[in-house]
């Protein structure tokens, strides 16, 4: 377990973000451009907010990476703010003249103009109010920081590093899609691939099907009209996965645990799904589980992938699906009702700008946070200090593997 070390530092409105990792091979191709495409792709879909249109990601690798190839010591990427000027006030690491946080900041709306102003409404659903009462804070904002989905560009820029690990040592790869928005569900069966992924960058709701990306605007839309937000479900598909990642000998080695706590780390995540998931659970077992078969070539083969390519905490040679569902962003414009905790009267909840949907980027944090995952446990298998070390000691266990299957 835990092979290799990740984390992230910062906040949403701070001069940066940090992501660091350990335990990282030497051999892997990896540039700026790659973490820069990653980002990037966080930034699109449907329903996304203002924030993205002025709120740039300044990726720079800081260690660990020389001439494009990872050396083995522990990488570390900044994740630059390019709004940080406006922030510099209420946001400074050292002590400020607390004068200067009763001066209004910006123009515009009341979010701008009050933006050094202490936060004392907690925000229904959010971390606001457990954050501070837990953290014994007078105000909300080192909560909301910190809490904040921003934070996810980190895991993001991870992610596309578990990735390059992934694909270089195991040819492994992933790819997520939505399949629902609200109450409406994709209507179409086709799995995408990992060829696919220009075609769902393209698709304003991450789908290849034209209707179903209708719809899913359709949904959107509405929610906007109402002063709503909306939520919705995304799918991530690991291909070529080997037999045998993860373990069904403790609890916290099984694959689909260590999948299932990573999508519940996720922002707004508030379900996560193996497989059929609770679909599985409405099945007789005669129709619920994935035969065994010998194939043309003489290795065993699935006839189906009900289990999610994971059985008994293991990777079993299919592809490993998994789905998360996000709630509604709980930053309604609608505002709901709250009590200031200054005053003690009750109030309305304080309104950030926000999106009116999450569900496109939340695919690219789940695809980010699967690959570590499965990163991770390819790592436990074929483990080395070189990626070449980690193709060898692969070949091996897959012989080992293809005489007896």
């Amino acid at each position: 377990m835990d092979m290799l070390r990740w984390m992230t530092a910062g906040e949403s409105h701070g001069p940066a973000l940090i992501a660091t990792i350990e335990g990282f091979p030497s051999g892997v191709e990896i540039t700026t451009d790659d973490l820069r495409a990653g980002l990037v792709r966080r930034r699109l879909g449907y329903g996304r907010g203002a924030r993205q249109k002025f709120e740039a990601d300044e990726a720079t690798i800081l260690a660990g990476v020389r001439h494009g190839v990872t050396t083995g010591a522990p990488i570390a990427i900044r994740i630059g703010n390019s709004e940080w000027p406006k922030w510099e006030t209420v946001m400074s690491a050292d002590p400020v003249d607390p004068r200067d946080l009763l001066i209004d900041a910006g123009t515009g709306d009341e979010r701008e103009i009050a933006r050094n102003r202490p936060l004392t409404r907690p925000r229904p659903g959010h971390a606001d109010l457990p954050g501070m009462l837990s953290y014994d804070l007078a105000e909300a904002r080192p909560v909301l920081e910190r809490a904040s989905a921003r934070e996810t560009a980190a895991r993001v820029a991870l992610g596309v590093l578990a990735q390059a690990l992934l694909t270089q040592v195991g040819a492994i790869r992933l790819v997520s899609h939505v399949v629902a928005v609200g109450s409406q569900r994709a209507t179409s069966r086709v799995l995408p691939t990992p060829l696919d992924e220009q075609a769902l960058c393209e698709a304003s709701m991450r789908t290849l099907d034209a209707a179903d990306n209708e719809r899913f605007e359709a949904a959107v839309d509405e929610a906007k009209r109402a002063g709503d937000t909306i939520g919705g479900v995304v799918e991530v598909i690991a291909y070529d996965v080997p037999v045998g990642l993860g373990s069904h000998v403790t609890a916290r080695e099984r694959l689909d645990a260590r999948i299932a706590g990573a999508l519940m780390s996720i922002q707004s995540v508030k379900g996560v799904e193996i497989g059929d998931g609770f679909a599985q659970a409405a099945l007789p077992g005669s129709a619920a589980h994935d035969e065994i078969m010998r194939g043309k070539d003489g290795h065993l083969v699935r006839t189906s992938n009900h289990a999610g390519g994971i059985e008994g905490g293991t990777s079993n040679g299919a592809p490993v699906v998994a789905r998360a569902a996000f709630k509604p962003i709980s930053t309604v414009p609608h505002a709901l009702r709250s009590v200031d905790l200054a005053t003690g009267e009750e109030a309305v909840g304080l309104h950030q700008r926000s999106d009116t949907c999450q569900v496109v980027p939340g695919a690219l944090i789940c695809e980010a946070e699967v690959a570590l995952v499965l990163a991770d446990a390819l790592f436990e298998h074929a483990g080395g200090r070189s990626v070449t070390e980690m193709r060898r000691n692969l070949a091996a266990y897959l012989r080992r593997v293809g005489e007896r299957a």
